[in-house]
């Protein structure tokens, strides 16, 4: 998946400095990350590069390491040989290690984004200078990154997998259940909850098989496999879902991207693997 860059490791400690010399600098503009890509390979602009009215600005924010290289936060930066795209551009980007480094750096982003101002009092935030958190001076109310726990639910029955669809534009790949823990519930009790919502089966014996960061709806997801529990008459939830059925490993034909939960999960129900 796609945070699997060994051997690189990622380092999310914040730390409060300025970048220097060969640090990446990751330049975000109305949802859009520049990168420069050839060949097949991306990369980001390095703070030596930059016009020496950007670097007086300072106007850079720490985001974390990978190894021993530091990447920084820049807003509305424009250079000459770079261009600006869409996050999902970053999907099949190479080296892995730097289209991670630009998904979380677009998940940093919306936070800063969406935490300017304080929802107590309106008091405009400021940088914690110790860790990554969002201080107002006046209340003293702290903000913290969010991360939303979210699962993805493979039910099988009888050598069959139960896939659905989502319903909007460009949803034509097969998805599983999933959907987000709500206030009070474990982890467990969503899947059975999910599941029965959007396609009113029951399910039973969990087991719980890998989780993900998913910085695209700032969530972490949980996946497990699970069997039916009763009958396996399907009723979807019209509002969300397109279609739900069940699907045998020889009918479910997959191209195993390495980017995501679901579809690793899907690949090793396809090659019996579960």
């Amino acid at each position: 998946m796609f945070q699997e860059i060994e051997p690189f490791i990622y380092h999310n400690e914040y730390q409060n400095m300025s970048p220097a010399g060969e640090d990446f600098v990751i330049g975000i503009t109305d949802g859009k990350i520049l990168l420069k890509e050839q060949d097949g390979t991306i990369s980001y602009p390095v703070y030596n590069e930059l016009p020496e009215n950007i670097r007086k600005m300072g106007m850079f924010t720490y985001l974390f390491a990978i190894n021993d290289t530091r990447f920084f936060l820049c807003r509305n930066l424009f250079l000459d040989g770079y261009e600006l795209r869409k996050i999902h551009f970053l999907r099949p980007a190479a080296p892995k290690h730097l289209a991670f480094a630009g998904l979380v750096a677009m998940q940093l982003a919306g936070w800063y984004d969406s935490h300017k101002y304080c929802g107590r009092c309106g008091r405009e935030l400021v940088p914690d200078e110790k860790e990554r958190m969002m201080r107002c001076p006046d209340c003293n109310n702290m903000e913290y990154p969010k991360i939303s726990p979210c699962v993805i639910a493979a039910v099988i029955h009888e050598d069959k997998i139960l896939v659905t669809k989502y319903k909007g534009p460009d949803r034509g790949r097969y998805a599983l259940v999933a959907g987000f823990t709500e206030i009070g519930e474990t982890i467990e009790e969503t899947v059975h909850r999910e599941v029965f919502e959007e396609t009113g089966v029951k399910v039973k014996n969990l087991r719980y098989y890998k989780c993900q960061p998913w910085p695209f709806s700032e969530s972490l997801l949980f996946g497990f496999f699970c069997e039916l529990d009763g009958s396996d008459k399907i009723t979807i939830q019209e509002d969300e879902l397109s279609m739900a059925k069940w699907v045998s490993r020889e009918e479910l034909s997959m191209v195993c991207d390495d980017f995501t939960l679901t579809n690793e999960m899907l690949c090793r129900f396809s090659e019996g693997r579960i």
